[in-house]
């Protein structure tokens, strides 16, 4: 059992080096026209999924991305961005960054997406968004004070510039590091997604290691 366990542990490390060799810029992955600040910028490699709640690839690839982010070293950070690409788009960003600041938003995370995609909800509406939000502790007055607060507001200019900058015009997305980018295009699949950017993350944390030597 133990020798089973040591050659698949070795088996799944020849892989994913496999992998980070095998990638390549243009084919795999773009480089970002702009490299843009995301994370906490505390020396870890950040990872940003750019999507929005209304988009069915986006929902597809929840279950890939969620079991390798699962699995993700202590020196690797991953966050969610909701693009900003039209006024639904919009909405729904605010309904991300209004949960997040309600502290909601891994309990309403998943449902969100479960409304709209298995049970036929738009959840674009203030009103319908704080309803749905009030069955996860908090009251629609809350709810609707916070869609409108400033700090949404802030957010939702701040995920604006960064599309821009990436000059970002589909989801989903995996910003890598900030400069480079994985999306189902590049990736071949939406379950290659997650692949590529752990090949990615190798990468960058090869070149940290070799700069810091």
């Amino acid at each position: 059992m133990l020798k089973s366990l040591m050659m698949g542990l070795a088996g799944l490390g020849l892989s994913t080096m496999a992998v980070a060799a095998s990638i390549t810029e243009g084919e795999d992955y773009t480089v970002a026209p702009n490299q843009v600040e995301l994370g906490s910028d505390d020396g870890k490699i950040n990872v940003t999924e750019v999507f929005w709640y209304g988009c069915p690839h986006c929902y597809s690839l929840e279950d890939p991305l969620n079991a390798w982010v699962a699995e993700l070293p202590d020196d690797v950070e991953f966050e969610r961005m909701p693009a900003t690409l039209g006024e639904t788009w919009v909405k729904h960003a605010k309904a991300f960054y209004a949960a997040e600041q309600l502290e909601i938003l891994d309990e309403v995370h998943e449902d969100f997406f479960d409304a709209i995609h298995q049970e036929g909800e738009q959840l674009t509406e203030p009103a319908d968004i704080a309803a749905f939000f009030s069955d996860y502790g908090v009251s629609e007055e809350q709810a609707l004070k916070a869609l409108d607060g400033f700090g949404v507001k802030s957010q939702i200019n701040r995920a604006s510039a960064t599309m821009r900058n990436l000059e970002l015009m589909g989801v989903p997305a995996l910003i890598v590091d900030g400069r480079y980018i994985v999306s189902p295009s590049t990736a071949g699949s939406l379950d290659n997604m997650p692949r590529i950017a752990e090949a990615l993350v190798e990468q960058i944390r090869s070149e940290q290691e070799s700069g810091a030597q």
